[in-house]
């Protein structure tokens, strides 16, 4: 069984981005941004059973 090797190549310099005096890898850019996308998505999205809950609240209130 031969060894598989990695899906891209890795013996090339990496790609950078600058801008001004930060100096960043596309792919460090690239996760940058995911996590970016990550966090707005989890402030902007409800959590989940979270209707379920409030209505839970509201029967619990009802005389």
């Amino acid at each position: 069984m031969t060894p598989v090797g990695a899906v891209f190549n890795l013996n090339n310099p990496a790609h950078v981005v600058h801008w001004h005096f930060i100096q960043l890898s596309v792919a460090n850019l690239v996760v940058i941004a995911v996590m970016l996308v990550v966090f707005a998505l989890a402030i902007a999205l409800p959590f989940p059973g979270a209707a379920r809950r409030q209505r839970a609240r509201e029967e619990w209130r009802r005389p």
